[in-house]
């Protein structure tokens, strides 16, 4: 087999993708996603001693597990950057910093199927928790005992653990992807103000429209922001849907409606949407040819030959300007 991913309920026949992902990723892609999992293992064998001066490091590891959930990245570029930034943080200099091990990279490393089993789980949920400690860090919000436990618990998966360890493992895990909830729900309040009961209209309007997706609800605001009094309507799509319901978003006007349906259908839906898309994290899917020239990624999400736009320097917002201006060549 060219490859092995078993990590979303998309998988072929319900036991693993083996050529290529239901999901729509190549073997390349999951090797490489792989192979940067096997990179934060290194990193986290480095770390999980350490207390103090972890967020730089930690921070790193939650972004870099987000690239790799299901429909988020399948931009290997940006994935093989993600795995030279995590090698240039494998020195932290402590005590526990010996020689880099020799660890396998894949699922099937480990042979026995029930440690196997809770060691991928272990990591499936600290995916989850990353996507939530990223989106927190993003408002200004993080907690190092997260990335502590991130570190134990990679670390784990590389050790001879028996089942009744990694079992309870994966019950902190649930324990710190609670704790990492209410970072994120805190954050999200604290920014946005308390979700309020909203009707959202699904129709379209007549004026020209920007799609946005995902969950990244800053990168929502900073456009909003940017494109206020300029003749655009913003409609949310997907995961997007709940921004509605946040007063700080809802206030925008230009806040139109949500567009379409659940992600799967995009094929059909970005095609048959007038405007620019922002996919802003997961999910995506294979960009189709009649869209492919008005789609941009943002954050961990990412698709090979489309255009990115960069993060936010510090103190500064994300420029949405070439988005906003190709909204307004669209009839």
């Amino acid at each position: 087999m060219s490859m092995f991913c078993y990590q979303c309920q998309e998988t072929i026949q319900n036991t693993g993708c083996t050529v290529a992902g239901a999901c729509g990723k190549k073997a390349d892609i999951a090797n490489l996603q792989d192979e940067l999992v096997r990179q934060l293992k290194i990193l986290a064998l480095q770390y999980e001693c350490k207390s103090e001066g972890i967020n730089e490091a930690g921070l790193l590891t939650m972004q870099s597990l987000f690239m790799t959930i299901t429909n988020a990245n399948f931009d290997g570029e940006k994935i093989q950057s993600q795995i030279d930034k995590v090698k240039a943080l494998q020195s932290c200099g402590s005590c526990c910093c010996a020689a880099k091990p020799e660890l396998p990279a894949g699922v099937l490393a480990t042979e026995n199927e029930d440690l196997r089993s809770l060691r991928e789980l272990l990591i499936y949920g600290l995916k989850g928790i990353a996507a939530y400690a990223d989106h927190a860090a993003v408002l200004g919000k993080e907690n190092p005992d997260i990335y502590a436990f991130a570190f134990k618990a990679l670390a784990a998966t590389t050790k001879d653990l028996s089942v009744d360890e990694l079992v309870g493992l994966v019950l902190e895990c649930g324990k710190v992807a609670v704790d990492t909830m209410a970072l994120l729900d805190g954050a999200n309040t604290g920014t946005f103000g308390n979700p309020e009961i909203t009707s959202v209209k699904l129709g379209v309007g007549n004026r020209p429209g920007i799609l946005i997706s995902g969950h990244d609800l800053l990168d929502l605001k900073e456009l909003l922001e940017q494109s206020a009094d300029q003749g655009i309507d913003i409609y949310t799509h997907g995961e997007m849907l709940p921004a509605h319901y946040y007063p700080e978003l809802k206030k925008f006007e230009h806040l139109y409606g949500n567009y379409g349906n659940a992600w799967h259908k995009q094929n059909t839906e970005f095609v048959s949407f007038n405007g620019p898309i922002l996919m802003t994290t997961n999910c995506i899917t294979p960009v189709q040819p009649e869209y492919a020239n008005r789609i941009f990624t943002t954050g961990m999400a990412g698709y090979p030959g489309v255009k990115h736009i960069a993060d936010r320097k510090p103190g500064q917002t994300k420029d949405f300007s070439e988005i906003i201006a190709l909204a307004k060549t669209c009839p």
